[in-house]
């Protein structure tokens, strides 16, 4: 299968990581991207051929209105002639973000080859401006013979948004289960790590929490924040990650919050991290704090398989991920109350924390294995490429 993975940005986040745990087994791919950066360099890494397809930005967002959208053509249309030409060395095209299936909707359509999005977003507008979630959805029904959703919150939102339902299937996430093992043999040496890294930071008498995402106003590292000031004084956070998409407003207002709460000895700032298996290794607690759905949840799953208690916002995916009390705790989002009392509550029962965490990695490891995951849409697009166009039916579901 010769597959054409196209994704907008150069950086790094899940949506990236998960495409390149798919890309890398298919030695006759191309990962496309409109941008450079980090990605191309991961991508390259793993023996991953990458071609960068465009040196201008695309000014569309999610939230973006119709005419910021037509004001984009002009870098459109090239990059649209780009793909197609490319494409047609290809079986299928994959796109794995929004700005990816516009270029691609339109490559399918004029090189005659099969369309895949891969969704990795809720369809509401908390994050999409109505625009964006009508031209989603349009060009989906209209080119897509597949719909790969990461979640069913995910899905349900493309369906509730006026979608086809014959064309959209759930594929939660896969894993690399040895990365996270305890059988794996760079375990003691990942423990070893985890320990230097306590030590670096001057942590090793604190009760840490660990909180993995970029730093934007939705991810919620402010809820954290305020926690904090109801928790005891030897409860320390740490916030791995770094604003991508021109968040740096609010990476100084969670600078300015610390310094006015006085938590400046208790927020480490730890920026992008390649070494995320040691930073949760060395965690006591993680939590997840998005104020609004999430569509999966990564770093919930990550945080379990590391064998990590993990408290997530009771919204979107994360339902489908975290079992209240068996594999973990959920609280409502934004509310920082909340949050600190589980933190609290885990923190006073141990015995019992450490219980529910071990509980989550067993059922993580069974449900988001990196194996069948690739199994699943493997299947899925042999059936694409075989068909040749969307054939009619009823929504699949994947036994997972």
């Amino acid at each position: 299968m010769k597959i054409l993975f196209l994704n907008y940005s150069g950086k790094l986040g899940g949506a990236e990581l998960s495409l390149l745990d798919l890309a890398k087994v298919y030695p006759d791919a191309l990962l496309g991207l409109f941008e450079d950066g980090q990605f191309r360099q991961l991508a390259e890494q793993n023996q991953v051929p990458v071609k960068i397809l465009s040196d201008r930005t695309i000014a569309v967002r999610k939230e973006s209105s119709w005419l910021v959208g037509l004001s984009s053509l002009g870098s459109l249309i090239p990059l649209v002639a780009n793909v197609t030409q490319l494409s047609r060395d290809y079986d299928l095209i994959y796109a794995n973000t929004l700005k990816a299936l516009v270029v691609g909707a339109f490559a399918s359509l004029i090189a005659r080859r099969p369309l895949v999005f891969h969704l990795h977003d809720i369809l509401s507008l908390d994050h999409f401006s109505r625009a964006n979630r009508r031209l989603t959805v349009a060009l989906c029904n209209r080119f897509a013979s597949r719909v790969i959703a990461v979640s069913q919150a995910s899905l349900n939102s493309f369906i509730e948004a006026g979608g086809r339902p014959e064309i959209g299937v759930k594929v939660y996430n896969g894993f690399q289960l040895q990365d996270y093992s305890d059988d794996d043999p760079d375990e003691k040496r990942q423990h070893n790590t985890a320990q230097q890294l306590r030590d670096r930071l001057g942590l090793d008498d604190r009760f840490v929490i660990g909180h993995f995402s970029r730093l934007c106003a939705w991810k919620g590292q402010h809820i954290l924040i305020d926690a904090l000031t109801h928790c005891p004084p030897d409860v320390t956070a740490v916030l791995v990650g770094d604003d991508l998409f021109g968040e740096q407003d609010y990476v100084q207002e969670l600078h300015d919050q610390v310094a006015r709460l006085g938590l400046s000895d208790r927020v480490h700032f730890l920026g992008f991290r390649s070494d995320v298996v040691p930073l949760m290794k060395m965690c006591d607690l993680i939590t997840h704090t998005s104020t609004t759905a999430e569509p999966f949840g990564r770093v919930i799953v990550e945080a379990m398989l590391c064998g990590k208690p993990i408290i997530a916002a009771d919204a979107g995916g994360v339902l489908e991920i975290v079992e209240p009390g068996v594999t973990g705790w959920l609280v409502p989002p934004g509310d920082a109350q909340r949050l600190a009392e589980t933190i609290n509550h885990c923190r006073n029962y141990w015995q019992e924390t450490q219980t529910i965490a071990q509980q989550g990695r067993q059922q993580a490891k069974q449900r988001f294995n990196l194996t069948v995951t690739r199994k699943q849409i493997r299947h899925l697009l042999e059936q694409v490429i075989a068909a040749r166009s969307p054939q009619p039916g009823r929504s699949l579901e994947l036994r997972q």
